[in-house]
């Protein structure tokens, strides 16, 4: 009787400025390109949270900016406020922050969130957070690169997981079930936006809502 192996996972390479939650040296790299506005990744935050905490150090998790700008209008500046939080050691709070409180985003709250969380507001805000822009754009690239095209979009090891953000499906995934992975997908067309055009506070909400299912799309 021949068995069938499940083909190694590719290596996944973190960059020295990934933010990194749980044991950085853990077997299992979790990749998530998310977005601060996307009520999704809003949803999957806490999931991905205890995927990680209730690991016994064999996950952990990456999460890369992909802001979808032209539907979501705070999403660039709450993810150059996450990057500024970063820079001051608090990245992981200020992500939780974020999500938690989603529906209010612009320059007064981000500064108000960073306060709360002992940190220098205004450095997560305006000119400051400004900087920061070449990390979200990398960020976004690399997510054009390996043909992201909506929030939340999950790696495992290098490998598209297009299951529910479940914690059980997520699970069954890393445990190498195999249930919703997909080889990465290929390169997709550069989505027209300029990252670095960012301005402090964003334009009024987009009236087109986002479609239904389980992620943003672009």
């Amino acid at each position: 009787m021949t068995s069938t192996r499940r083909e190694p996972a590719p290596e996944v390479v973190l960059a020295p400025d990934d933010h990194v939650l749980g044991d950085p040296s853990a077997p299992v790299t979790v990749v998530e390109y998310g977005d601060y506005e996307c009520p999704f990744c809003a949803a999957a935050a806490p999931v991905l949270r205890r995927l990680v905490e209730e690991s016994d150090g064999q996950v952990r998790l990456v999460f890369r900016n992909f802001p979808l700008a032209d539907r979501h209008p705070y999403a660039l500046t709450a993810a150059l406020a996450a990057e500024a939080a970063g820079a001051q050691g608090a990245f992981w709070p200020m992500h939780a922050a974020l999500f938690a409180r989603q529906e209010r985003l612009d320059d007064a709250a981000l500064r108000a969130y960073a306060d709360e969380l002992g940190l220098d507001g205004d450095r997560v805000v305006g000119a400051a957070a400004q900087p920061f822009g070449d990390k979200v754009e990398k960020d976004f690239a690399a997510a054009l690169a390996v043909g992201v095209g909506g929030t939340p979009t999950v790696f495992i090891d290098g490998r598209l997981f297009d299951g529910r953000m479940e914690l059980g499906a997520l699970r069954r995934a890393v445990s190498g079930g195999d249930g919703g992975l997909e080889p990465g997908p290929g390169r997709q067309r550069r989505w027209p936006f300029g990252l670095r055009r960012a301005q402090r506070e964003a334009p009024a909400e987009d009236p087109q809502q986002d479609d239904p299912g389980d992620r943003c799309d672009h």
